[in-house]
């Protein structure tokens, strides 16, 4: 019991969080398209992509930085899942799954 209570801990406070930013010069002379959901957006325009990155079309450039930040140095025990509606996430430890088997 010691050691999934440990396990629970190290997945929770393990964890570090860590944010990426991109900039892209775009071709057009009005518009950015965002790499993700090949939207096109308005120089001078902001918006959150589908993946949860903030981006923003400046006259010579894109740029998107990450609005949730990803997990890492986390356990191998340990997985993530992402929610991208709400752009959060989960850092839980993996269980095996429980199984039988009927016939030969």
């Amino acid at each position: 019991m010691r050691s999934v209570v440990l396990g629970l801990f190290l997945c929770t406070v393990l964890p570090l969080v860590d944010a990426a930013c991109s900039l892209t010069q775009h071709k057009t002379d009005k518009f950015c398209q965002d790499s993700t959901d090949k939207t096109w957006h308005p120089i001078g325009s902001s918006w959150r992509s589908s993946k949860c990155m903030d981006c923003e079309c400046s006259a010579n450039s894109m740029s998107c930085c990450d609005a949730m930040g990803r997990p890492t140095g986390y356990p191998d025990k340990c997985t993530v899942e992402y929610d991208y509606t709400t752009c959060t996430f989960e850092v839980f430890e993996k269980v095996p799954c429980a199984h039988g088997t009927v016939g030969k």
